[in-house]
């Protein structure tokens, strides 16, 4: 596959999962979101829920259902508290996991973090052609993911190849 010769933008999607932030504190989704403008995609929904694996699982669920939506970004809930579901909540969603993400970005994050790393449960993958990245809640996370990961892979122009494009491809029988 080559990369594409031109930008192709995306429609992105963003939840936020936490028991104690609001829209008008929740500085990783408010990075997301401008990251992925910055960067020519289009935000196409925003949302925040509390840690509760139906209600996430709801709301992912109907924009993987969405023929607009390209990819989710969802942040928090991936640590080992006891509050901690969106792994359990969205994994069972996905059609194709992406063990590559969660293993780069652990590594990645080993060089800012350290050890601390080994409690991310970070996970992306496939759900009906939406690409779907779980991320860590903490803004800095958010920030390592999307500059060093998933920025250049939603980029068609990326080479030698990328996420992007590959979605023509992922409908595929």
């Amino acid at each position: 596959m080559t990369a594409a010769k031109e930008f192709q933008p995306l429609n992105l999607c963003v939840l936020t999962v936490s028991d104690t932030r609001t829209l008008a504190n929740d500085t990783s989704g408010d990075y997301l979101c401008a990251a992925l403008g910055e960067a020519g995609h289009r935000l196409h929904a925003r949302s925040l829920c509390r840690d509760d694996k139906y209600r996430m699982r709801a709301i992912v669920s109907h924009w993987i259902a969405e023929a607009d939506v390209h990819g989710i970004l969802v942040t928090g809930g991936t640590g080992f508290t006891g509050r901690d579901s969106t792994p359990e909540a969205l994994r069972p969603l996905l059609d194709k996991e992406m063990p590559g993400f969660g293993e780069m970005f652990r590594v990645l994050s080993f060089e800012e973090i350290g050890t601390a790393t080994l409690q991310s449960r970070a996970f992306a993958g496939l759900a009906n052609d939406k690409f779907v990245f779980c991320l860590p809640g903490s803004t800095s996370a958010c920030r390592t993911a999307w500059e060093k990961l998933i920025r250049t892979q939603l980029d068609a122009r990326t080479a030698p190849c990328n996420l992007a494009g590959l979605r023509p491809r992922l409908r595929e029988a």
